[in-house]
């Protein structure tokens, strides 16, 4: 695991959200996508709340919310130094309020444990240690791959939350019922949301959430199209409108209304 900062030669500055935050990024190690902003952008936080990340890396997401949301108390944990340090360098260089621990989820600073939060969100690594192929750099296997279970995370994000708080996760399809045997284990009220590339594919990501100390009948909401048409075309932008507005400017990206939903079932 590294432990010294990145020097300026290892690292790009590049935009995100049409350039309304620019981050540091490795050139080689892990890279920010799509997933932290489609996070971030799903937060329902407001101006005055409090907000931490579980495995923040870089700080793309809490920067990405943060930007979204001024006024927001962010907080970052993030078990590798040298991407403790970035996310903490590109909170400040964005000129964003919040701080970055340096920790293991198992073992979380005073000053975090002391805290309850009204969101938490995470975007653990995708595959187990036994499951992952070994990327190239040490850094991006540690980001892809995680020794702790998903209940731990979940459970880390529960102890966290205030009552009636959310936690957020985006995560691989092929990992939801781990994910959401852990939420049932200490989180209420539900609400799945899947990802899907295109329209007539199978879903790649999803979005979880739940709150602490509620209850309410799971909801599976519609799934969010990411791309156009049915296949890929080379050298095309082909992003949804609702997503490319999500990627390209400060855009919410609001969990279906529940409301509406109980609507359209009790018509059925």
């Amino acid at each position: 695991m590294r432990t010294e900062p990145f020097a300026g030669e290892e690292l790009s500055r590049d935009d995100f959200l049409g350039g309304a935050v620019r981050l540091w990024q490795p050139k080689d190690g892990y890279r920010a996508g799509v997933d932290p902003v489609l996070l971030a952008a799903s937060i329902p936080a407001k101006a005055g709340e409090t907000v931490l990340e579980l495995g923040c890396g870089g700080g793309a997401a809490l920067a990405c919310l943060a930007t979204r949301v001024p006024g927001l108390n962010c907080t970052g944990i993030e078990m590798q130094p040298a991407y403790a340090a970035l996310a903490q360098r590109n909170l400040d260089d964005n000129r964003l309020a919040g701080s970055v621990y340096c920790a293991d989820l198992s073992n979380l600073p005073a000053d975090v444990k002391s805290q309850r939060f009204d969101h938490v969100i995470a975007n653990p690594p995708y595959f187990e240690n036994f499951r992952a192929v070994a990327p190239r750099s040490h850094e991006r296997a540690v980001s892809r791959a995680g020794a702790l279970p998903l209940e731990t995370w979940v459970s880390v994000a529960s102890k966290r939350l205030k009552p009636g708080g959310a936690a957020t996760f985006i995560q691989r399809a092929d990992r939801l019922p781990e994910l959401m045997s852990a939420f049932f284990g200490c989180l209420g009220a539900l609400e799945l949301w899947p990802i899907h590339p295109r329209s007539l594919r199978p879903a790649r990501l999803v979005l979880l959430r739940g709150r602490k100390e509620r209850r309410a009948a799971f909801v599976a909401h519609p799934p969010l199209v990411l791309h156009r048409g049915d296949n890929h075309e080379r050298d095309a932008d082909s992003y949804t409108e609702t997503v490319s507005k999500v990627l390209r400017s400060p855009q919410s990206l609001p969990f279906p209304d529940l409301k509406s939903h109980q609507m359209r079932r009790n018509r059925l």
